[in-house]
């Protein structure tokens, strides 16, 4: 959940090292640090910082000479926020300097082994046991100092690691956390983000679990942990670095909402076929009789995706008539759950290295299953573990909270839909009605995006409410699940999500009027019963904002929605609810791009 960032090369690197951790702000922190080195001078040299990544900078001193370097930015795990806690952590020789991603699970067993042996730690951390156990280790190498402490370790981690005798090095591995290696002319580069890497090179190798590196300024090698060399071939990452710059926007997440008419078009690029109406996924490696094979459809994401699996699961039954459903896969891989072999499972991550996720894919895996995975960043460890898929092709998402890979995923769901429709019972005319409506999407997102000033109205209005009702039927509800995500991580007001059929079931009980109820009322078969459920609201005197498709009688404000098929209309209800979010923080005077407490890459449980 943190980021690392490394350099060795002929560069200053304090400039380089602050520049990329500048560039992974967005994947949540509170604090942050860096060493450099170089052949030419003596030792580690260390600065770190609680706060941002601007507080560091403040405290770098202005001769920090170095051509080789690591830097980290912290999310707590294991200790407060504090400069004692922050990363890198360094050996009491002075020597061995660690930054990780990760939790080791036996630190603290660990630790107490290494006080008994007369180890003065100064954090509360998990990570600097590793500095202090490769430290100690009587390997000649600095790669084989490394190997034997991970074989200690039991956990997640994504590292790099540098050592004062062997400065012409950095060494790196990788299990559970990403790692992410940039090849430079002359210099290398490390991180555990692309992002940090794309304005000094697009040629990159990803490390798998179990794998570990060696940087040097002209050259690389990779090899398991076990030492048995690896094969890497660079690939070209598509994203520039331009994409990563907020474009004339105030923040990442008003110019990635606006971003969302073109992300929906770029998913949808190259993949219809009008010929026989449905669609090109030669990624998926399914073919037609497979397909035909699949008795249930099984879909395991966390947070945004695991709500863009629900409606992707509405989705498939209705258009493919195939049993889906949708789990947090959180969940799902602690309930030894029954794997079927005529089940189809779909991993969701829009990052493609969320560990919760990650971990059921390995375990479903395991158990002879078929895994597609859904993501967004080509290469993840997601896609290269699952047996097809689709990449979304949202382009880079920088805001901590997600919106248009929100947006793609969903529409990726629809292509999937529509493709197992169509190899089953889903007739051509239908077939055809969906795509039409696929093709009107981003025309119609353009719609809702122009409504931003009234929407900005009424998240002024609604920015005093301490909590706030969200509610859907069927296909609104994992609308309303979404959009009750989205206002409490970026504006921080309580909210909560209920099928509006479930009002009745206990939730009027806090119908009043300092309770907004924010209503998903589609213009489809159950219209009539949405109605209903707002009669009931105002009743008792609650105040209703609804997103329908005509306005709302019982409703104090409608935003307008335009009308495309039914079972395309959930892409559409949650982009206004986006804006409502991103003006009602706005309003709040919130950290937008970074809520407090969250980060946006989830790598650890």
């Amino acid at each position: 959940m943190c980021g690392i960032v490394g350099y060795i090369g002929r560069r200053d690197v304090a400039p380089l090292l602050l520049e990329g951790l500048q560039r992974l702000e967005y994947r949540g922190y509170d604090s942050a640090g860096l060493v450099v080195t170089s052949p030419k001078t003596a030792g580690l040299k260390m600065v770190k910082a609680k706060g941002r990544v601007r507080d560091l900078e403040a405290r770098v001193p202005k001769r920090f000479a170095g051509t080789t370097g690591i830097a980290h930015t912290r999310w707590a795990t294991h200790g407060a926020p504090s400069d004692e806690n922050a990363h890198p952590h360094m050996s009491a020789d002075n020597k061995v300097a660690v930054v990780h991603n990760g939790i080791i699970d036996n630190a603290s067993d660990l630790r107490k082994k290494l006080e008994a042996e007369g180890v003065e730690f100064l954090s509360e951390t998990d990570t600097e046991v590793l500095t202090h156990l490769i430290a100690r280790s009587q390997a000649e190498k600095l790669e084989d100092k490394v190997r034997e402490t991970l074989r200690l370790i039991e956990g997640t981690y994504g590292i790099a690691v540098m050592h004062a005798d062997h400065a012409d090095r950095i060494v790196v591995a990788r299990n559970g956390s990403p790692v992410v290696l940039g090849i430079g002319e002359k210099e290398m580069f490390v991180a555990s983000d692309i992002a940090a890497l794309v304005t000094h090179t697009r040629q990159i190798v990803t490390l798998d679990d179990g794998e570990m590196a060696t940087l040097k300024a002209d050259d690389f090698r990779t090899y398991t942990t076990e030492g048995t060399r690896t094969t890497a071939e660079p690939t070209t990452v598509e994203w520039e670095a331009a994409s990563y710059d907020m474009g004339g926007h105030d923040t990442y997440m008003h110019k990635e909402i606006h971003e969302q008419a073109e992300a929906v078009d770029r998913v949808l690029r190259g993949r219809i076929d009008d010929r026989f109406s449905t669609v090109h996924l030669g990624g998926l490696n399914l073919d037609a009789r497979e397909a035909r094979k699949i008795r249930r459809v099984k879909i395991l994401g966390c947070g945004t995706s695991y709500h863009a699996g629900m409606i992707g699961a509405q989705m498939i039954e209705e258009l493919a008539r195939i049993p889906a459903d949708a789990e947090p896969a959180s969940e799902f891989r602690y309930r030894n759950a029954v794997v079927d072999p005529d089940t189809l499972y779909v991993a969701v991550s829009q990052s493609g290295e969320t560990y919760d996720v990650l971990a059921a894919v390995q375990e479903l895996k395991r158990k002879g299953a078929r895994v597609l995975g859904i993501v967004n960043v080509v290469g993840s460890a997601i896609a290269r573990e699952a047996d097809g898929g689709m990449y979304v092709h949202a382009g880079p998402e920088v805001c901590v909270v997600s919106t248009k890979c929100f947006t793609n995923t969903t529409v990726a769901f629809a292509l999937l839909a529509l493709h197992l429709g169509r190899t089953r019972d889903l007739s051509v005319s239908d077939g055809k009605r969906i795509i039409e409506g696929l093709r009107k999407l981003p025309g119609q997102i353009t719609e809702i995006l122009d409504q931003e000033d009234e929407i900005k109205k009424l998240a002024e209005q609604y920015a005093e409410a301490r909590s706030m009702l969200f509610i859907g039927r069927v296909r609104g509800y994992p609308v309303a699940r979404e959009a009750s995500l989205k206002l409490k991580e970026v504006s921080y007001i309580h909210a909560e999500a209920y099928p509006a059929s479930e009002l009745k079931h206990g939730p009027l009980a806090l119908i009043e009027p300092a309770l907004p109820t924010v209503a998903i009322v589609p213009n489809d078969d159950l219209l009539e019963k949405n109605r209903a459920a707002l009669e009931e609201i105002k009743a008792r005197s609650g105040k209703i904002l609804a997103v329908a498709h005509e306005h709302q009688e019982k409703a104090d404000q409608t935003i307008l929605v335009p009308k495309n098929e039914d079972e395309l209309d959930p892409i559409l209800m949650g982009i206004p609810l986006q804006l409502l979010a991103y003006h009602t923080a706005l309003a709040l005077g919130r950290d937008i791009d970074k809520p407090r407490n969250l980060a946006k890459s989830v790598t650890v449980e």
